[in-house]
C-alpha cells in the first residue's frame, strides 16, 4: 500500500517521521501459523519535503487521502488532522465477526485493545499502526483461544465523520474440532470412573476451545478430590493440531491413587482447641470418604471462630490403611476484644456501653462477656458465657447473668435474671434455611406502673420462669440485604408467674417477610408480625412481658413502645396482643446509595387474639448506605394518624435493614 500525499503539511509532517524511524513495518497479517511478514528497510538518506514520497508498500495501513481541489474548503476529515503533528482522531472497528463473537471472546480483546485503550486521543500514522498491529496479534490469539486457527486480518484506515476509522477485517476461517479425546489413566479410579470422565465434559467432535478445556481439567481436578482421591495427580492437556483436517487431538494422563477414608486430626499445638474438637466443627467424622470440599469447608469454618487468624490443613497418609490424616496448624488470633457504644432513642435516652469479652478463656472456645450499660433510662450489668460450636457445629450455648434498671412511659422496673439457651445459629458465612433455640429464663423483678381505673402508681413484684422455644426458616437470598425469597419464623414461651398468686400463661409471636426484585434496581419487601399472650387477663402480666409497638423496628414514625392503649397520663400501658405490618421500597439510587420510601401500620390490643382493625399508619423515606458488611439504615417517618402525644418527626439509625 501507498501514501502520496498532496498537501505540504502531510509532507513534512511524514517526512519527519521517517527521519526520526527509518524503518516502518508493515501491519502483520495473521494466517495459521501466526507468522509475520518481514519488514523492509527504508532509504536512509534525507527526503525534500517537497519532493513526492516513494511508494510504501510496508505501511499496513493506508493513511487518507486529504488533499483538497482547487477552490475545496478544508473538510471535517481534514479538520481532525493537526497539520502541525500529522495526528490524527481516529475510533476503531471490527469487522467480519458476526456469529464469532462470544460475550468471553468480546470481553477479552476489549480489555487488551490498544486501540481501545486510546481511542480519542491524536495519533500519528506509525502510532496507528502499531496499534492496530498489536490488536491484530491479540485478536489473533482469541480466535485461536475459540478454535479458530486458520484466522486471517488486515487492517486499514479511512477518514469517517471528522475522523480517522481504523477498521480490522476478520476472515476467521473454519472453527477447529476433536476428533480424539483420551484422559488415560481413569481405569484405576474403579467404581469412580465413569464420574470421573463425565466431570472432564470435552468430547469429541466438540470444537477445541481453550476455555472449555481449561473448565474441564479444573473440574476433574475438583471431582477427584472430592471422590476420595486426595494424592491424585491430573496432568494438563496436551492438545495437537491439525491443520490440514482442521482437526485436533487432546490427551491427559491421571493417576487418581488409592480410594481413603479420613482418618485422624493432628495437631502440634492444642493452645486454642484440641483435635476432638474439631470433629465438632467439621461436617465429616471419621471413616467418611474423603473429600477435598469438606477439608475446604473446615479451614473457613476454623477461621470463622474468630480465635484463630490462620489456618493450615495438609493431607498425609493415614496411620491407619485406607485413611487420610489431615494435620493441622494453627495460629491463634487476638482472645480479648474491647467494645464501647454510645447512643440516643426517642423513649430510649441516651446510653453509653462498654464490654470486655474474652473469646477463649474457657477451651475450646469459651468466652466470656462483662458488659455495663450506664443511660439515663437504662442501667444494666451483665455477665454472659457463650460456648461455640457446642456438641456441634454452629450450636451455641449461652449462660448469663443480669441486673438491670429500666425506665419507660409503660413501666419502671428493677430486674434480675438468670438465662440459659442452646441454639442453632446462622451467620454471614454460613447462611442456614433452620435454625432453632431452646432455653430457660428465672427471673425477679420489682415494677412500678399505675392503676389503670385511678391513674394512681402501684408497685409489684413479679417471680417468673419461662421457657422459650423459637423456629426460624429463611429462604432468603443474603442475610443482611436479602433481594429475593421469604423468611418465617415463630417463637413460643410457656411462662409461669408469681405475684400475689401463682398463675401461668404463653406468649406466641409470629414473623412473615418476603422479598422481590421487580428490577435490577428495585426490591419490594413486606412483613408481618401477629402476637398473642393466652392464659391471664392483661393487668395480670408483668408490664415487661406485655406487648407493645412503635420504633424503627416496628411501626416507624412512632416513638419506642408509643402505640396501643394509655392510661390516664397519656403513658402506653401494653396489650396482649399485637398486630404489625410494613411494606418498602428498595431503590438503588446511585452509587452504594439507596432510597427506600415506607409504609408501616400495626397496633396492640387488650384482646388475646390479634385484629386487623384501628391501625396506626407511619410513613416516611430512608436512606441506606451499602458497605461490604452490610447497608447502613437511616429512616425517618411521620405517623400519618397519630394520638395525642405523638412525634410529628421520628429518626432511626441501625445496622442491615429494617427487616
Amino acid at each position: 500500500m501507498s501514501f502520496v500525499p498532496r498537501r505540504r503539511c502531510w509532507r513534512a509532517a511524514l517526512a519527519g517521521l521517517l527521519v526520526l524511524s527509518p524503518v516502518v513495518s508493515r501491519a502483520q497479517t495473521v494466517g495459521a501459523s501466526g507468522d509475520t511478514a518481514p519488514a523492509n528497510a527504508q532509504a536512509d538518506e534525507l527526503l525534500d519535503p517537497d519532493a513526492p514520497l516513494m511508494p510504501m508498500p510496508e505501511l499496513g495501513i493506508e493513511w487518507p487521502d486529504l488533499a483538497l481541489a482547487p477552490g475545496e474548503t478544508a473538510s471535517a476529515d481534514a479538520a481532525a488532522t493537526d497539520a502541525g503533528t500529522g495526528e490524527a482522531r481516529y475510533r476503531y472497528q471490527v469487522a467480519g465477526m458476526d456469529g464469532v463473537w462470544t460475550d468471553l471472546m468480546r470481553q477479552r480483546f476489549d480489555e487488551g485493545s490498544i486501540l481501545r485503550a486510546n481511542r480519542g486521543a491524536p495519533a500519528n500514522a506509525a502510532q496507528i499502526e502499531r496499534r492496530a498491529r498489536a490488536d491484530s496479534t491479540l485478536l489473533s490469539d482469541v480466535l485461536r483461544a475459540g478454535g479458530y486457527y486458520d484466522a486471517r486480518i488486515d487492517t486499514r484506515v479511512e477518514p469517517a465523520a471528522g475522523e480517522l476509522l481504523v477498521t480490522l477485517d476478520v476472515v476467521p476461517g473454519a472453527m477447529y474440532r476433536l476428533d480424539r479425546v483420551d484422559v488415560a489413566g481413569l481405569a484405576a479410579a474403579g467404581a469412580k470412573q465413569a464420574e470421573l470422565r463425565e466431570s472432564f465434559a470435552v468430547n469429541t467432535d466438540d470444537p477445541v476451545n481453550a476455555d472449555a478445556i481449561a473448565a474441564a481439567e479444573a473440574a476433574l481436578r475438583e471431582r477427584v478430590g472430592r471422590e476420595g482421591f486426595p494424592f491424585a495427580t491430573v496432568e494438563a492437556p496436551h492438545v495437537v493440531v491439525d491443520h490440514a483436517t482442521q482437526t485436533a487431538t487432546l490427551s491427559m494422563a491421571v493417576q487418581p491413587g488409592e480410594l481413603l477414608r479420613f482418618g485422624r486430626v493432628t495437631m502440634a499445638d492444642e493452645q486454642v482447641f484440641d483435635a476432638s474438637h474439631v470433629f465438632d466443627i467439621a461436617r465429616f467424622k471419621p471413616g467418611d470418604v474423603y473429600d477435598s470440599n469438606s477439608v475446604e469447608d473446615l479451614r473457613r469454618a476454623v477461621i470463622q471462630t474468630g480465635i484463630v487468624s490462620a489456618v493450615r490443613i495438609e493431607e498425609v497418609k493415614g496411620e491407619a490403611p485406607g485413611t487420610v490424616d489431615l494435620d493441622m496448624w494453627i495460629v491463634p488470633g487476638p482472645p480479648r476484644t474491647i467494645a464501647g457504644e454510645l447512643g440516643y432513642g426517642t423513649g430510649e435516652g441516651a446510653r453509653a456501653a462498654v464490654s470486655w469479652t474474652h473469646r477463649n478463656l474457657f477451651p475450646p472456645e469459651g468466652g466470656l462477656t462483662v458488659r455495663g450499660v450506664l443511660g439515663t433510662l437504662e442501667q444494666l450489668g451483665s455477665v454472659v458465657f457463650r460456648r461455640n460450636n457446642f456438641q456441634g457445629r454452629d450450636r451455641v450455648l449461652t449462660l448469663q447473668a443480669v441486673v438491670a434498671h429500666l425506665e419507660r412511659d409503660a413501666f419502671q422496673a428493677d430486674t434480675f435474671q438468670l438465662s440459659g439457651s442452646l441454639e442453632r445459629q446462622t451467620n454471614i458465612f454460613f447462611q442456614k434455611a433452620w435454625t432453632w433455640s431452646v432455653g430457660g429464663e428465672l427471673l425477679a423483678s420489682n415494677e412500678r406502673d399505675v392503676i389503670l381505673a385511678t391513674g394512681e402508681p402501684r408497685e409489684r413484684v413479679y417471680f417468673i420462669g419461662a421457657l422459650p422455644t423459637s423456629l426460624a426458616y429463611d429462604g432468603s437470598d443474603d442475610l443482611l440485604n436479602p433481594t429475593s425469597g421469604f423468611r418465617l419464623s415463630g417463637r413460643v414461651s410457656p411462662e409461669l408467674s408469681f405475684s400475689g398468686a401463682t398463675f401461668g400463661y404463653t406468649r406466641t409471636q409470629l414473623d412473615a417477610s418476603t422479598y422481590r426484585a421487580v428490577s435490577d434496581r428495585v426490591v419490594m419487601a413486606g412483613r408481618v408480625r401477629l402476637g398473642t399472650i393466652v392464659g391471664a387477663p392483661r393487668d395480670a402480666v408483668a408490664p415487661s412481658r406485655r406487648f407493645y409497638a412503635g420504633g424503627g423496628a416496628s411501626v416507624r414514625g412512632y416513638g419506642f413502645q408509643d402505640i396501643g392503649p394509655r392510661d390516664q397520663n397519656n403513658d402506653p400501658i401494653g396489650g396482649r396482643s399485637l398486630t404489625e405490618f410494613s411494606i418498602e421500597a428498595r431503590v438503588k439510587a446511585f452509587g452504594a446509595f439507596g432510597i427506600v420510601p415506607f409504609l408501616d401500620g400495626g397496633n396492640i390490643y387488650t384482646s388475646p387474639l390479634p385484629k386487623l382493625t384501628d391501625f396506626r399508619y407511619g410513613a416516611g423515606i430512608g436512606v441506606r448506605y451499602y458497605s461490604n458488611f452490610g447497608p447502613i439504615r437511616i429512616d425517618v417517618g411521620t405517623p400519618i394518624n397519630p394520638q395525642p402525644g405523638d412525634p410529628r418527626v421520628a429518626v432511626y439509625v441501625s445496622l442491615g435493614q429494617a427487616f
